[in-house]
């Protein structure tokens, strides 16, 4: 039996910043195990999970904020329940600032105590990473040679990497709105791994043929930028931007469609798929699984290879109470962080 924490001392808590974060020495592997068990989780109904819901402030339309909350019960003695909010603020590269800064609480779900409050911005990009991987464990071809990568946004890394120790790759293309973006990206990732890097001009360009295809694009406007007629047969293409960059006719050549929860498929006004769900083209009957279905093996993943599967994922916020609780965790073993009285 666990014995009950004593709060003689007051209550306190223990903040992680990007620093202590960066200490721990998180492996990509690291990342995708505890992303792997709670996709599972979800699967099995082990989470409580919420769709995002958004701030949008009045600035112009620099950007918004994301409120994501989550609850996992397979993490602890009994679960971790947990809240990030992560602004998206495309024109952050101005002033020298990643376009997405989060911050992360953890609570006990027994006594509403606070536990920890996390630097989020990297577990965001990482879990972002993990889940697409997760996702290509599952749904891209097993011998697949060729990843396009649209977008050299804060997640883009951790997409690659992950993607690349996962799959024997024979060539990775990037690219990205601005020239200089996806050349300091591609030099980033020639100095971490070994696979040829290759930059390109254009999605189109970048996906034309590839075997797994990943859109995290910035779009401000939604614009037809990956059209039916680019996607191979047996192609995984996984698309995660905030406005839709998919031709409003690409699912019909599309033969699965998985998403990683059809709720927070649903809710919000941004999204990949949200023109495709308002038009009809995607419904609960169109849509093949969510991922944590294929995960625990409900519903099946690739069947052949010819199939060109789509996994569209928005972001869980239960990854984020996974990876959040990982770092707490080492971070408590290491002695990092700083304590903060509550009360």
């Amino acid at each position: 039996m666990t014995v009950p924490p004593s709060y003689d001392d007051g209550l306190w808590l223990r903040f992680v910043a990007g620093p202590d974060i960066d200490a721990l020495g998180l492996t990509p592997a690291d990342i995708v195990a505890a992303a792997t068990d709670v996709v599972a989780a979800h699967g099995r109904g082990e989470t409580v999970f919420e769709p995002r819901t958004h701030l949008e402030p009045d600035n112009g339309g620099r950007g918004h904020f994301n409120v994501l909350r989550g609850h996992v019960s397979t993490l602890g003695d009994h679960g971790v329940s947990g809240i990030k909010v992560v602004g998206d603020f495309v024109s952050n590269y101005e002033v020298g600032l990643p376009s997405e800064l989060a911050l992360l609480t953890l609570y006990d779900p027994w006594t509403g105590v606070p536990r920890a409050i996390l630097d989020a911005t990297l577990i965001t990009e990482a879990r972002t990473g993990a889940m697409t991987a997760v996702g290509a464990r599952h749904l891209a071809r097993p011998d697949a040679k060729v990843l396009g990568h649209i977008g050299a946004r804060g997640t883009a890394h951790s997409n690659i990497v992950m993607l690349d120790a996962m799959f024997d790759l024979d060539e990775i293309r990037v690219t990205s709105r601005r020239p200089e973006s996806r050349e300091a990206f591609a030099d980033r990732l020639r100095a971490e791994i070994s696979t040829p890097v290759v930059v390109t001009g254009s999605p189109a360009e970048t996906i034309d043929g590839a075997d797994i295809a990943v859109e995290a694009t910035r779009l401000r406007e939604p614009a037809s930028l990956i059209t039916p007629d680019l996607l191979a047969p047996g192609s995984l293409l996984v698309p995660y931007g905030t406005i839709s960059a998919l031709d409003p006719h690409l699912l019909d050549v599309i033969d699965k469609v998985v998403v990683d929860d059809w709720r927070e498929a649903q809710a919000g006004s941004f999204g990949a798929l949200r023109p495709h769900l308002r038009s009809g083209a995607l419904t609960h009957e169109t849509l093949h699984a969510e991922l944590g279905q294929v995960v625990t093996g409900a519903r099946p993943g690739r069947e052949d290879d010819a199939e060109r599967i789509l996994f569209w994922h928005r972001g869980l916020s239960i990854l984020d109470v996974a990876v959040g609780h990982l770092i707490l965790e080492r971070a408590e073993a290491a002695g990092l962080g700083t304590m903060v009285r509550f009360r």
